[in-house]
C-alpha cells in the first residue's frame, strides 16, 4: 500500500467528530455505537442519541444494529482500538458502511461537544 492509498483507506474508515455532527442532520441515515468495555463506573458519559453495546457484548447484540444505516462506533481514545475491532466484526457480519469515530469519547469531550451524563447503579458484586 502506498501512501495514497493509505490515506485514503483511512479517511474511509474513520469520522471526525465534526463529519458526525453533520452527518447527524439526518438521524434517519446513521447510528453511533458505544463500544467501550470496562466497569460502569468508568463509563460516566456518552454521546446523545449512542446506543450502549460494549465489545464483548457486540456478538450477541449484533440484532439491535440496523444495516441500512450508516454505523459509526467510538470507544475511549485515540489509544484504544476495541472500536476498531467491533467495526471489523460488523464488516465481517454483512455490514457495510461502518466507520470509526476518530479519537473516541476522550475527542468528544476536548472539542466541548453534548454529552449525556449516565446513571450508574452502584453493583452489588460482594467484594
Amino acid at each position: 500500500m502506498n501512501k495514497q492509498e493509505y490515506f485514503e483507506a483511512r479517511i474511509e474508515a474513520t469520522l471526525s467528530p465534526m463529519d458526525y455532527i453533520y452527518l447527524k442532520k439526518k438521524p434517519e441515515s446513521v447510528v453511533l455505537i458505544d463500544v467501550r468495555n470496562g466497569p460502569a463506573e468508568a463509563r460516566k458519559n456518552k454521546i446523545p442519541d449512542a446506543l450502549i453495546i460494549p465489545q464483548s457484548e457486540i456478538d450477541v447484540r449484533l440484532h439491535e444494529i440496523p444495516k441500512d444505516k450508516k454505523v459509526v462506533v467510538y470507544c475511549w481514545d485515540v489509544w484504544c482500538n476495541t472500536a476498531a475491532k467491533v467495526a471489523s466484526t460488523l464488516l465481517k457480519n454483512g455490514y457495510n458502511d461502518v466507520q470509526e469515530l476518530a479519537g473516541g469519547i476522550a475527542a468528544w469531550e476536548k472539542m466541548n461537544f453534548p454529552q449525556e451524563l449516565l446513571v450508574v447503579e452502584e453493583s452489588n458484586c460482594g467484594c
